[in-house]
């Protein structure tokens, strides 16, 4: 039976993954199980969108729909060239609401640069759906000089992370449930594409990406551990987190960890690059935030995390679903 947990991202949903979809998709290109498939020069990739609210601080589902698309491509290296979009939309959904969502995705591509050139609508009864969801394709072109992925994540390779985390997850939940924190919290939602052209340009030796969505900077860095081999260490103390978001992740019982971000990355590359990297990162607003936050290491694979005390915690893939429908 499939439950909520199963679309987390996290230990439910590899399983999912790897035990109903894997053997009957089996292919060269869906084995890596990176943000995008890569096809000779060009890189594809497609998600669904299901947010609740639809409208949140900092944000909504069609901005959303198109930046977590493009995010996806540009963690691979891919320019993003072209998307698609599909609409469920339920019965009795307002125009206003509509066109609200369709004017937010237009905007965001604009912002990333790529043409929206293609989709699909369905209309279905009233109370088979939540109002609307929205299911976003997007193809990319592969630089060759420019292809980072997990497998390529070295021994001495540091961990930057380019912003607070936990912004997205937080910002959609308290705005759900009414919560009430001092202090602003709005989501990061914002199309990368601009950043990681930056690095691009740079010429910098990036060995691996990833956009911290379901699952958090956690859940993405113990996937990269694992697909490298690799022993991955943070420190707690180096990683940037607003107070307000802080103060919520306690209240709700959450580690900012595992918590999603939608417009963060984190980048591995020698750390004889790290300053050059930052240097970009930090002269572009999506990066002005941007931190080295730990390093991999020799010793068994995996992911670490130096706490504020000076201890050491083992990161985990977390098993249930920490935060539904917030992306």
């Amino acid at each position: 039976m499939i439950l909520l947990g199963h679309g987390s991202g996290g230990r439910l949903s590899h399983q999912l993954i790897k035990e109903h979809f894997l053997p009957h998709f089996v292919n060269p290109a869906l084995a890596l199980l990176e943000d995008s498939a890569v096809l000779d020069d060009l890189a594809f990739t497609t998600d669904a969108y299901v947010v609740t609210p639809r409208f949140f601080p900092g944000g909504d589902l069609g901005r959303l729909a198109v930046s977590g698309t493009v995010n996806d491509l540009a963690m691979v290296g891919a320019e993003p060239i072209g998307l698609s979009a599909a609409f469920i939309i339920e019965e009795g959904l307002s125009f206003e609401e509509l066109d609200r969502l369709v004017v937010s995705m237009s905007l965001t591509a604009k912002e990333a640069g790529v043409p929206i050139v293609t989709g699909d609508t369905k209309v279905v009864p009233k109370g088979a759906c939540d109002g609307v969801f929205i299911t976003t394709a997007g193809v990319g072109r592969i630089d060759p000089g420019f292809r980072p992925s997990p497998v390529k994540v070295r021994t001495g390779d540091v961990v930057i992370i380019s912003g607070t985390v936990a912004d997205h997850g937080i910002a959609v939940i308290t705005r759900r449930e009414a919560i009430r924190i001092e202090g602003e919290l709005s989501s990061d939602v914002a199309p990368l594409v601009p950043l990681v052209r930056a690095l691009r340009d740079a010429g910098l030796e990036v060995h691996a990406m990833r956009d911290p969505t379901r699952g958090g900077v956690a859940q993405s860095l113990i996937e990269i551990a694992a697909a490298s081999q690799s022993r991955i260490v943070l420190n707690e103390k180096a990683i940037p987190i607003k107070s307000a978001v802080r103060a919520a992740c306690e209240l709700l019982g959450l580690d900012p960890l595992y918590v999603a971000n939608e417009g963060k990355l984190l980048l591995l590359l020698p750390d004889a690059r790290a300053q050059a990297a930052l240097k970009v990162l930090k002269s572009h607003p999506l990066g002005e935030a941007a931190r080295i936050i730990g390093a991999v290491e020799t010793g068994q694979p995996g992911l670490e995390l130096i706490t504020t005390l000076g201890g050491t915690r083992r990161l985990r893939m977390h098993s249930g679903e920490l935060l539904p429908r917030i992306c």
